[in-house]
Parts: C-alpha cells; structure tokens; sequence
C-alpha cells in the first residue's frame, strides 16, 4: 500500500517538470500578485482606525508631530511606554506626507505585506528552485492571519516584515557559502524589529536549529564563521544604540522622574516583567494549538499529508526543514511559556510555515483527500457567511442588516463556485471563496460600519453639541474618541480606575472656564458623581454615553486626585 507521503513524492517530479516547462512560456508572478491585490487591496482607504491598537498608533504618531519629539512617545498627552518607537516614526512620516489618518494606519501594513511575500518567494528559490518560491508565496498570500494582518493598521504587520528579512538573512547566511552580507542584513533587521516590538529579535532563533544542522553535517548547512557572525554582532548592537543612546540622554537631560520611569518601563516592564508576570491576555498553555487551527489555514487542515512528508525529509538529513521547521517550534514554545497570550503573536512564523509546505504544494494539490479538504473548507466559508445573514435578520440587529445582501448573497455564491468546480478543483474553490470573504469584507463592511467602529459618528455628535470654544473631557476614553476629535481632550489617565476618573472629571467640570467645561462619560460611571439624567447622548451596543455639564455635577465626590492629561488636537503640529 502506497502511503499519501510517498504519494507526495511521487508527483512532484511531474509537476516540477511541468511547471518548468511553464515557467519557459510565462511567468507565475502575475498569479500571485492576483491573488495577493484580490486579498490585501479591497477596502484600502475606506475605513478609518479601529481598536484594538489601530487608532492607538495614529494617535501617537499625531502627538509625536506635534510635540516634535522622536524619542518619547505620548498617548494623548500621557507618556506611552507599551512599544518601541519605530512603527510610530513610519506612521508619522506618512502622515506628514499625506496628512491622512487613513494612509497612516493601512499604508505600513500593506507595505510590509509585500515585502514579506517578496523575500519568502526569494528564500523559497534560493533554497529550492522558482517553483517553490512561487508555492511558498502562494500559500502565505492565502494564510488567513497573513492576510488579516496585512489589512489591518496593527504593528504586527511591520513587525513580521523585519522578522522576515532577519530569517532571510540568517537562513542565507547559515545556508549558502559566502553570504556574509546577507547574514549581517537580517541581523540589522532583527535590530529594526526589537526597535519596532521587543520580540523582533525571533530570528536569532534560527541560530539554533543551523547549528544543530552544522554538528550533525546534515546536507545544506554551512559553516558559519566567527567573523561573519561578530560583524553581525555589532551591527546589531549599533542599531539598537542608535536608537538607545539618544533616548536615554533625553531622559537624562529632562530631568522628570516620570520619563525615567518612562525609560525602565519601556526596557524591562514591557519585556522581560511582561513576559514573566503578564497582567493581560492570560491563556493557558495549549491556547496555540486551538490559534494554528484557524491562523494558519488552511495549511492546518492538511496536517495529515504534510507531517509526514516533513519527517521524511528530516530523516534524510535535509538542513533546510530542520531550519524551518525547528524555528518555527521555537517560536511557538517561546511564546507558550508566557501565560501572556494573543493568536498574532504567532504571525512572524507564518512565512516560515509557506516555505516548509511549498516543496510539498505541487504533489499535495494533486492528491484526492487535499483537494476535497479545500473544497470543503471552501463550502465551509460559503455556509459560515450565509448562516451569519441570516443570524443579522434572526436577531434584527439594525447595525449590522445592511450588510445582509451582500454578505449572503456572497456565501450563495461560494457554495456554487465549490459546487460548480467539484473536488478535483478544490484548492481553487478555496482560493475563490477567500477572494470573495476578502472583498466583501473591504467593499461592503468597511465602509457601513466605519463610523460606528472609528468613534467617528459619536465624536461628531458630540461636537455639533458644543461650543466652539467648550473643553472636553473624557472618562473611560478610547483612542478613536481622541483620534476622531476636532479639538483638545482632557482625560484622567489611560490606566486609571474609571470611578477615580469620574471623581476627577466631576471637580474639573465645576470649576473654570465659565461654565463652557462639558464631560462625556458612560452610563455604567455617572453615579454618584453625575446626575443620573444627564444629557444622553449616544447609546451603542456596549455602553451608553452621556454628556455632563456643571450643573450635573451631584456633589457626592469630593476627592479627585488624579494627575489629567491634555491631548494634541487634529491638525496640531
């Protein structure tokens, strides 16, 4: 009996042979740049920022222009310590040249996207042929947590390009004689990575399973030199102080306690205590195994073919997927000893995972169970986005119903394409159908739930409420509130308690600016403060807002001793 794995190999000869003879005629990169505009461009600059972290990071980067400070980031007037600066500074100067928040927050990503795809397909034909680069692109342009984060305005995006181009880099350097250069480049990329988030330094991971390979000779794996490695060293180390050194002077040079604090948090509170002791997102330690399920489809559903394929290569001593293959699950135990816990932190590893499977693809693709598991995921996506229309009429959420048609309409439509091709086609039903998922997501959620989501339809309700010079304050704020504003707002602390929030707000809106102070604060906190009959303003389906005036101030609390913040407004540089 013929096992699926050999099965596997047998076909990519064929395959490979015909490909190549394809690639003679014309080139595949028309495909996946298809396949990659059907699945990252739809809904590029229809939306403004969403939480979570979308408006955050605009946000930042406006208070950066206007302050005219690089090196200490403000979240609405308060110091902002969670990240480093790098992603901030890319955002900024698209918002200088395009004064736009919408380029601000979708361009990097997108931007990271391709490059990210760029240098998986180079990597995939420097170790294997242009065959497999161009599998290697094609399974990562249609990985949904790749594609999710490509749309979106989250740092993670930037972050997996610099974790990339470090792979790329170091793989080279550990794979191929004389590549020096390109060794010392993915190191200067992991520099940009911890400048961009602490974990950008994944790739020096990679080190380990090459030298694993290098001790047991596998085939693939050279030597690498100590110089090749200490010049390595210290461009890395040169990186990180180009950006350390001028911080830390202009932490010194202030004076205030609050910036070195700023400074301890930013280098151990955010990295090494959040690791060891994190205060969020806490999971337990399987909680990856159900993200993979998901993230990294549909790769994930073909487990049964692929494991196997990939113990046969190891055991002929193949250095290249025991590079691959031994990071990734370096990654994945990174991440897993931290009980601190989110699907995107396994990002980083999804173009490691196209590499690994790409070898395989042509051979997979022509076997019957991987080809009915795409047809089936694809008649999955079709049922999903029809039985989610029908659960907006059932539950008559008014929100969400002009999205109906399109949305069932669209999963008709899969489950006729999945149909229509048959399990022979499997893979491009499934192909299909997340082209369909992806436009209409862009096209026709975007834009009917942008200004529910952005703050923007509250922020201007509020607004055509007030005075032109009236102050604003804010208790239990989000960014988008801040970021959609059109004027300055004052807040008590990001991380303070709401009730002590509400108490400050309470002792600022009775005192000053004649009587022109308002406060905007939710239901859940106007008691015993506020009146509990102040204006309502804006009710959504997580809380209610109303806007305080000083004649809503109830006179119950008297203690307010909470620092308040002054944010940048729109258009300030």
């Amino acid at each position: 009996m013929v096992r699926s794995s050999d099965k596997v190999e047998q076909c990519e000869g064929a395959v490979a042979t015909k490909r190549a003879a394809a690639s003679r005629r014309y080139p595949a990169s028309w495909q996946i740049a298809t396949i990659a505009a059907c699945s990252l461009l739809p809904g590029f600059l229809l939306k403004d920022p969403w939480p979570a972290d979308e408006p955050r990071f605009v946000l930042i980067a406006r208070e950066m222009l206007a302050r005219g400070d690089l090196w200490i980031l403000f979240r609405a007037g308060e110091p902002y310590s969670d990240k480093p600066p790098l992603f901030v500074w890319v955002e900024a100067v698209i918002l200088t040249a395009t004064d736009s928040i919408r380029w601000a927050h979708q361009l990097p990503g997108l931007l990271a996207s391709v490059l990210v795809l760029f240098l998986t397909w180079d990597l995939g034909r420097r170790l294997w042929n242009r065959s497999v680069g161009f599998w290697a692109a094609a399974i990562l342009v249609t990985t949904v947590q790749f594609v999710l984060q490509g749309r979106s305005g989250q740092i993670d995006a930037t972050l997996c390009a610099f974790t990339t181009l470090g792979l790329w880099g170091i793989v080279r350097g550990t794979s191929e004689p004389r590549s020096q250069v390109a060794l010392s480049l993915g190191l200067v990329a992991a520099a940009g990575g911890v400048a961009t988030k602490g974990v950008g330094f994944l790739p020096l991971l990679a080190l380990i399973p090459s030298t694993v390979a290098r001790w047991l000779r596998w085939r693939r794996a050279e030597r690498l030199t100590a110089r090749a490695f200490l010049v390595g060293v210290l461009l890395f180390g040169a990186v990180l102080l180009a950006w350390l050194v001028p911080l830390a002077l202009r932490v010194r040079n202030s004076g205030d306690p609050a910036l070195e604090n700023y400074l301890q948090d930013l280098l151990l509170g955010q990295t090494v205590a959040r690791y060891a002791q994190p205060v969020g997102h806490v999971k337990p330690w399987w909680y990856y195994g159900t993200v993979v399920l998901w993230a990294w489809m549909p790769v994930s559903f073909l487990v049964p073919w692929v494991v196997p394929a990939w113990c046969r290569r190891l055991r002929r001593r193949d250095a290249r997927y025991l590079v691959l293959l031994g990071w990734i699950v370096l990654v994945v135990l990174f991440f897993s000893a931290s009980s601190g816990k989110r699907g995107v932190y396994l990002l980083p590893a999804t173009p490691a995972l196209a590499l690994a499977v790409a070898p395989l693809a042509p051979g997979l693709i022509r076997l019957p169970g991987p080809r009915l598991v795409c047809r089936l995921l694809a008649a999955g996506l079709g049922l999903l986005l029809v039985l989610a229309a029908s659960a907006v009429i059932i539950l008559g959420e008014a929100e969400l119903r002009p999205l109906v048609p399109a949305v069932g309409l669209s999963g008709v439509a899969i489950l006729a394409v999945s149909h229509r091709l048959g399990t022979s086609r499997g893979p491009v039903s499934l192909v299909v159908g997340f082209s369909f998922v992806w436009t209409v997501i862009g096209f026709v959620v975007y834009p009917v739930l942008d200004a529910h989501r952005s703050g923007r339809l509250l922020m201007e309700t509020v607004e055509a409420t007030l005075t032109p010079h009236a102050e604003l304050a804010i208790v239990d704020w989000r960014e988008q509130m801040v970021l959609q504003s059109t004027r300055p707002i004052v807040h008590f602390g990001y991380r303070t308690d709401p009730a002590k929030q509400a108490r400050a707000a309470s002792l600022w809106l009775g005192v000053g600016a004649e009587g022109q102070r308002r406060v905007l604060v939710p239901a859940r906190y106007l008691v015993p403060c506020f009146a509990p009959n102040a204006a309502h303003l804006m009710g959504t389906r997580r809380r209610e807002w109303h806007l305080a005036t000083p004649q809503d101030v109830s006179g119950f609390c008297r203690s307010g001793a909470v620092p308040s913040f002054r944010s940048a407004a729109a258009g300030e540089r």
